[in-house]
């Protein structure tokens, strides 16, 4: 892109790209060079907007987890309708549909990262971390309204839901499981606590 053209939300634009990228060819073919290319924007435009491309993919996971943040107020206000295993099986389908595996993939490979963001979130791993919460708080609110029974561990029950379904979408290459899949697993899991 010309020098002195404007970008509009250039920040967005460059996240956007490199979740293209992160998607498409995986976490060794994301740098900086990949990303405003992707973007269709000069090299200078990332270093205008971050201080290096760590910085810049540390911004990128916290953009994603807000994300998560939203999706799991949606879930939580979803408690008391539907189907316990349809809501989970939903949720779980449109965290692990999305990018988020990419980015633990991402997380997991590049160590400058991992460390960057070891500083504000010094447990767990970014996004599975914060799913993980979204699953216990929804379950949480299921077993307050009694339709999951009152002496349910959500705390172990939402890591192997989430560990579970992150297994179910780790292949990046093959194609996703069906929406059926998802189901069976959580069903599982959670049988013993339905009511």
């Amino acid at each position: 892109m010309p020098t002195g053209v404007a970008i509009r939300d250039a920040r967005e634009q460059l996240f956007d790209a490199a979740e293209r990228v992160l998607l498409r060819d995986g976490p060794n073919a994301l740098t900086s060079r990949a990303v405003t290319t992707e973007a269709g924007c000069a090299k200078g435009v990332l270093h205008r907007h971050f201080a290096d491309f760590d910085a810049f993919l540390a911004e990128l996971v916290l953009d994603r987890i807000a994300r998560i943040d939203h999706q799991a107020a949606s879930l939580r206000e979803s408690a008391g309708t539907g189907t316990v295993a349809g809501n989970l099986t939903g949720a779980l389908t449109a965290l692990f549909g999305s990018v988020a595996v990419a980015i633990v993939a991402l997380i997991t490979f590049r160590d400058d990262l991992r460390a960057r963001l070891r500083r504000s979130r010094p447990t767990g791993v970014p996004v599975l971390t914060e799913a993980t919460a979204m699953i216990a708080s929804y379950l949480t609110a299921e077993r307050e309204l009694g339709r999951i029974a009152a002496d349910a561990d959500v705390d172990t029950l939402a890591p192997t839901l989430i560990g579970a379904g992150h297994l179910l979408f780790a292949d990046r290459k093959g194609t996703p499981p069906e929406a059926g899949a998802v189901h069976r697993v959580v069903t599982t899991v959670i049988a013993g606590v339905m009511r």
